[in-house]
């Protein structure tokens, strides 16, 4: 067994399991190895700066035959490993060698002091990534590629990594990226992509949505069951810059005996209709639910909500990005002018639009005034990302073999942020609602350029691409079943 000392610069689990893996192999006992925690933003002696960056290794010894290392030590290590104390290395060699030396069952003992301290490394990392997503507040920007939802946070661990996979599966529908002092992470539709960490200047003080984001908070705030020594506790005062809600909260404290008075009448915001569809519910059972769905607040200025209509058996979905005003007077998709050059469209490749289904993106219509005249405006990706369960349980039921995306916003709601229209469109892509995924050119877009007279040429060529799509895509469609 070596009694040499030596030198282990660490810059991630990776790296500590690589060096812990080689001196377990050669039998180095923990007391002569001294971790030096490299990681971004880690406390570091001016002696360990000054140090070789290269770990110190013992010479090639012959493998051992078996090292057996317990699950349930595996499954710990990595969440551990995010703990800023640069103790965790030693931590977490000294268990591993006792672990592999004659003490497998050491994790059962609880009142171990090794296994002590790893719990309270382990739960303050649970801590800590549960701050992270119940604090990261996105702001949108714009930038050449569109929207951009962007949030700094300052954790107390090094959590990142071990916590950006929930932000990718909840906002799976937006670019998104979250900075701190250690390292950022960006999410471009498709893939997780870390950098340096960035100061909290890099982001955006405010956008559009904060006035939204605060009269929501506003209203869920219940001055009756505030327990101010419990909220600082759960709120940290170091997150409060990065939440807007914070700055409201002394106001509504002094108004907490009126608002304690009025507070029967308070309602809350929803975002997202997850809680409205039935789990279990027929396409006819979908509609009738969604016809109360309150989880945005575009059901407050539309007329009612327009559903997809179209048969339950359907082997092909068509999918729009939203109603337009016609739709939201009627109640059903694809009845005004662009409605009917889409019918028009799809009779001429042999496809009765009677045999498909059609639905949208966005279950309401979201329009500005001019006027007395409503005029349509794009839903935001937060807005999309609310209305998708129903596009998901409308998938879900039908089951179609093919599904054709009209727009970019239909597209995107499907393929997720990182679908390019001009790009990938008029290509069969399978996604996991059906094997053939089909995208085009809203028929919408041709209405736009043919409105102004300079762009004729424009829309003449969009209507040619359009139609060729169409046919395209009417070759692959399968029969029915008898």
């Amino acid at each position: 067994m070596s009694t040499s000392n030596y030198h282990a610069p660490v810059h991630s689990f990776r790296s500590w399991r690589d060096a812990a893996r080689r001196y377990l192999q050669a039998g180095v006992a923990p007391e002569n190895i001294r971790w030096v925690d490299r990681r971004s933003g880690a406390n570091q002696s001016q002696q360990d700066l000054f140090a070789s960056g290269e770990p110190d290794f013992p010479p090639q010894t012959p493998p051992l035959d078996t090292i057996n290392v317990p699950s349930s030590f595996l499954e710990i290590a990595p969440t551990v490993a995010c703990h800023r104390s640069a103790e965790c290395w030693s931590l977490l060699y000294r268990l591993l060698w006792r672990l592999t030396h004659s003490e497998k069952h050491l994790l059962m003992i609880a009142s171990d002091p090794d296994v002590v301290r790893l719990t309270r490394f382990e739960k303050a990392i649970r801590r800590d990534s549960h701050k992270m997503k119940a604090f990261v507040r996105f702001r949108s920007s714009v930038d050449d590629l569109g929207e951009h939802y962007i949030a700094w946070h300052r954790p107390d661990h090094f959590i990142l990594r071990h916590t950006a996979p929930f932000f990718r599966r909840r906002f799976d529908v937006m670019r998104w990226t979250i900075m701190t002092p250690d390292e950022s992470c960006h999410f471009d539709g498709d893939k997780l992509i870390f950098g340096a960490g960035m100061p909290r200047s890099e982001a955006p003080n405010e956008d559009e949505l904060e006035p939204l984001w605060k009269t929501y908070y506003a209203n869920i705030f219940n001055p009756a069951r505030i327990k101010l020594d419990a909220m600082r506790a759960e709120m940290p005062k170091k997150h409060w810059p990065t939440l807007p809600e914070t700055e409201m909260i002394g106001s509504m404290l002094r108004e907490a005996p009126r608002r304690v008075d009025q507070m029967i009448q308070t309602t809350n915001t929803i975002s997202s209709a997850q809680s409205f569809v039935p789990e279990h519910a027929s396409i006819e059972g979908l509609r009738l639910a969604a016809s109360k769905c309150q989880g945005c607040s575009l059901c407050r200025s539309a007329t009612q909500t327009v559903f997809g209509h179209g048969p339950a058996t359907a082997s092909v979905v068509l999918i729009g990005e939203q109603p337009g005003d016609q739709e939201d007077v009627t109640g059903k998709p694809f009845v005004g002018p662009a409605g009917q050059l889409l019918r028009e469209e799809l009779m001429s490749v042999g496809i009765d639009p009677e045999s498909v289904y059609m639905t949208n993106a966005v279950k309401h219509f979201k329009f500005t005034r001019s006027s007395k005249r409503r005029l349509h405006k794009k839903p935001s990706a937060r807005e999309v990302a609310a209305c998708r369960p129903w596009l998901e349980a409308e998938l879900k039921r039908i089951k179609p073999a093919q599904i054709l995306c009209l727009g970019a916003t239909a597209a995107s709601a499907i393929h997720g942020p990182n679908f390019r229209l001009t790009q990938q469109r008029g290509a069969f892509i399978s996604t996991r609602f059906a094997d053939q995924t089909f995208a085009t050119y809203h028929p919408s877009a041709i209405l736009r350029a043919e409105q102004t007279s300079a762009q004729n040429e424009t829309a003449s060529q969009i209507r040619d691409l359009f139609h060729r799509d169409l046919k395209a895509f009417a070759s692959h469609i399968k029969a029915p079943p008898a």
